[in-house]
């Protein structure tokens, strides 16, 4: 909901350093307000309003100390972003959050930069998390985040619609920021919770609007049934202390049945319609799992299949590390394990997901000791309360259990 409150105020008043503060004052007025006075019954409303107030207080002060005689009206148009005219163009049925994320896609932003602002005006991330998400420090994602900002500022970039000569190439920087919005919601880099639901939906709410905007897009199509067909299986993933719950012991009887079917027809219909992107191929793999009656009954070698090709047409640390996993699946662990070793890519370098695919493969091989050792290094470097604990009963396990034979 911040989201669409915060585009509500950049589209009205510009200034989008002073609406992001003023949409924060109006969240914490809620956190005091409704618990005593009950939820409003237009809460996204009563949020604008209340946001509203505050920044239009915060720009007459502003005002009164440079020009008393004019009103916070005037100052509007020099804001950090400015608004769009009162006759901009808008496209039908219009979302304040899917222009406040085409604007932060501006071109003269770079595309980490792009990513980087999206993740914090629509996908409310903190820096902390964005900067996991990038696999760079903090301090270097709170720079890149205020030089954003600085750049769309000079660039005088308004409140509306890219030109559709410059939508094309801003939908592929909206594509990965929404994948990378989603994938943090599903699984949390940090906190109490595996699952935002939060983040999950939005970023599934919006790619529904940047297809009904571009409905003959097929990366779009199967970044949304990359999205539904992962997606479906979220009531699975916890078990009922909130404990984690890996894809191959999951009851498939409780994934979303509406969300698979919908998601399989999806990549259908984006495998048909043209070149193949990175999304449509992690959307089929997404779409193998998901058609399987079991873990057993799972084509792995057709998976593998399809992380070879996604190697050649988007290489990267995390498909060479899931690749690993479908390595092992088709050719057995130790093949994985000689595959992880090769992988040299040092944005992989102490990441605990490196540590826990390794600590699963030593335990197929028999290597418990080495596992064990893997399991306690992936709980530490990962900031995932659910993972850790995860990860630790993994360790505890083959501590306490005897080996297969004695």
């Amino acid at each position: 909901m911040a989201p669409q409150v915060l585009g509500a105020l950049v589209r009205r008043y510009g200034h989008f350093d002073l609406a992001e503060d003023a949409v924060q004052e109006a969240l914490l007025a809620a956190t005091r307000q409704w618990p005593a006075d009950g939820v409003p019954d237009n809460p996204r409303g009563w949020l604008v309003t209340v946001a509203s107030r505050r920044l239009t207080d915060r720009l007459r002060s502003e005002e009164s100390r440079a020009r008393r005689e004019e009103t916070a009206f005037a100052l509007i148009p020099t804001g950090a972003w400015h608004a769009a005219p009162a006759d901009a163009e808008q496209p039908a049925e219009h979302d304040d959050t899917l222009t406040l994320l085409y604007l932060c896609c501006h071109p003269a932003l770079s595309a980490p930069s792009q990513a980087a602002l999206t993740l914090r005006a629509v996908g409310g991330l903190t820096t902390a998390e964005i900067a996991r998400a990038f696999l760079v420090p903090e301090a270097t994602m709170a720079q890149r985040i205020s030089r954003a900002k600085q750049t769309v500022k000079k660039a005088g970039a308004r409140f509306e619609m890219p030109p559709r000569s410059e939508r094309d190439e801003r939908t592929r920087v909206v594509q990965h920021v929404l994948y990378l919005v989603f994938n943090e919601g599903y699984t949390a880099s940090s906190g109490p919770d595996l699952v935002r639901t939060d983040l999950t939906a939005e970023a599934v709410r919006l790619t529904r609007e940047v297809r009904r905007l571009l409905p003959d897009d097929a990366e779009t199509a199967g970044l949304l049934a990359l999205m539904l067909l992962t997606d479906a299986r979220r009531a699975a993933r916890t078990g009922p202390d909130g404990e984690l719950v890996p894809l191959a012991e999951q009851d498939r009887s409780v994934w979303n049945a509406d969300f698979v079917t919908e998601g399989v027809a999806l990549v259908g219909e984006a495998l048909g319609a043209g070149e193949v992107g990175p999304y449509q191929l992690q959307a089929a793999i997404a779409a193998v799992h998901d058609e399987a009656p079991s873990d057993g009954a799972t084509d792995w070698p057709q998976i593998l299949a399809l992380y070879d090709l996604l190697e050649q047409v988007a290489p990267g640390p995390m498909v060479a590390l899931n690749r690993v996993v479908a390595v092992a699946r088709v050719h057995g662990a130790q093949t994985g394990l000689d595959v992880l070793d090769q992988l040299a890519d040092t944005a992989l370098r102490g990441h605990h997901r490196v540590a826990a695919v390794r600590a699963h493969l030593l335990e197929e091989t028999g290597h418990r000791d080495a596992a064990r050792a893997a399991y306690e290094e992936a709980a530490k470097l990962t900031a995932s309360a659910p993972e850790r604990t995860y990860l630790t009963r993994r360790a505890r396990r083959l501590a306490q259990s005897p080996p297969p034979g004695d």
